[in-house]
């Protein structure tokens, strides 16, 4: 049994770890909320298009050294402690945010202003980068056996209370301050704001221990060991997860950026649909994955997080062309939120247990590293490219039913990456005989099982 200190420990990593991860998102996205703006202050010796182009071209520099980030700080990380990583890439997004908040612009500073943005823009994505990685192994490894899954959930909320923040904090702006103020001043308030992870990363250093299955195995030889033998070891006894992992992401990464970033412009430019019906969907939409994601994480604890995940796969595949036959039949605004709905229905079921899945399956002395590599591999090729593919492809043919071809096409890919591995094959196997387990012991030991776990 559990003692009041440990589940107030395990409170305080889950807050600051939640907490800190809205900052830093809400850092991250805020930056296209005032792309034209960012264009006017740092890029006013071009014209405007070309500097609204070079804003968006800052905006990609920040995906570009996520794996970066992620792999850098996750080797750290297994090396040094989750917390101590944790701690440093929250400040390191605190000292982007307000490189971006307090750099004078070109008219002041010439060409150094520019510079300024693009380094504060790669500090931030080498933040983001190992955001994830971090925080889901720091929560995985406090939370009590049977429900890591249900707490690792709540790492899922940061990203979507970040998109209802700073989307809200930007209409404030701009309901409330004129024009002038906007562009002058109003745009850098938000990247202040953001800039108070810093001393949730401070607090974090300074107050929350290692959990347990780290100090276990720093304790061990292995932990010692020279980089290039930890890294032969890593790929020997992690390079089947990682595959299995990146199968685990493909699917809901693939739904996440289609439905979120093309899914409007779709809308808008094909099916000729006002533009604020995506947005507004996309809203509600964000506000149904934070209420019912730590629901769908106590469900994977329940009934096993990767036959859940096999469960959403093959619901996916036969509903994701039914569901864009439906809108095109007849598109409207009521029709484009019945779909969006249900795709975030679906892409919250198995999504709320991405945190989880991934770490369960990773060494501990991997763990860091391996969620990290896998996350934004899978992220930088199959979501955050999504829209490009998706409209180079529809150059060329009919872009009406591209969309869901796509993610078709990545839900077959993602349960294929699962099932060939040794990996995906054994936790499907320990999710089965789990459940038996449960079942068989309900009436008196409902925890009395432990999986089969890599600790």
């Amino acid at each position: 049994m559990r003692t009041d200190s440990e589940a107030r420990k395990i409170r305080k990593i889950i807050f600051t770890t939640v907490v800190g991860g809205t900052f830093e998102w809400f850092d991250f996205l805020v930056y296209a909320y005032f792309s034209s703006m960012i264009a006017r202050a740092f890029f006013a010796d071009v014209n405007r298009g070309e500097s609204l182009l070079l804003t968006f071209a800052t905006f990609a520099v920040g995906f570009l050294v996520r794996p970066i980030g992620g792999v850098v700080m996750g080797m750290y990380a297994d090396r040094a402690g989750r917390v101590k990583a944790l701690s440093w890439i929250m400040i390191a997004m605190s000292a982007g945010s307000l490189v971006l908040g307090l750099t004078p612009g070109f008219a002041t500073l010439g060409l150094a202003a520019p510079i300024l943005v693009v380094v504060g823009r790669l500090v931030q994505g080498f933040a983001v980068g190992a955001q994830f990685a971090l925080s889901s192994v720091t929560i995985y490894e406090v939370a009590p056996q049977g429900k890591k899954m249900f707490y690792c959930s709540f790492n899922m909320l940061s990203l979507s209370i970040a998109a209802m923040l700073s989307s809200g904090c930007s209409f404030l702006l701009a309901r409330h301050l004129s024009p002038a103020e906007l562009a002058e001043w109003g745009w850098r308030v938000p990247f202040l704001i953001g800039a108070l992870v810093g001393p949730i990363g401070f607090y974090i250093r300074h107050h929350v221990g290692e959990s347990e299955a780290f100090n276990r195995m720093q304790a061990r030889p292995a932990a010692l060991a020279p980089v290039g033998r930890r890294m032969r070891d890593f790929v020997r006894e992690n390079g089947d997860a990682v595959v299995c992992a990146i199968g685990v992401i493909v699917a809901g990464t693939s739904t996440n950026y289609v439905w979120h970033a093309y899914l409007p412009t779709y809308a808008y430019s094909e099916l000729h649909l006002p533009l604020s019906s995506s947005l507004q969907a996309v809203f509600v939409t964000s506000i149904m994955t934070c209420v019912l994601s730590p629901v769908f994480g106590k469900l994977a604890d329940r009934v096993g997080p990767y036959r859940l995940f096999c469960c959403f796969i093959a619901g996916w595949l036969t509903c994701v062309f039914p569901l864009f036959w439906y809108l095109l039949a007849a598109p409207t605004a009521t029709r484009l939120m019945v779909v969006q709905m249900i795709g975030m229905l679906f892409l919250t079921l198995q999504g709320a247990a991405h945190p989880g899945m991934l770490v369960k399956i990773f060494t501990v002395q991997g763990r860091s590293t391996g969620v990290a590599i896998s996350y934004n591999t899978a992220v930088m090729l199959f979501g955050g490219l999504a829209p490009f593919y998706i409209s180079l492809v529809a150059r060329f043919t009919d872009a009406r039913f591209i969309p869901p071809s796509y993610l078709f096409g990545t839900s077959l890919l993602a349960i294929v990456l699962v099932l060939l591995t040794r990996t995906g094959r054994r936790v499907l196997r320990d999710d089965r005989i789990a459940d038996e387990s449960s079942v068989a012991s309900s009436s008196s030991h409902n925890d009395s099982y432990v999986v089969p776990s890599r600790d």
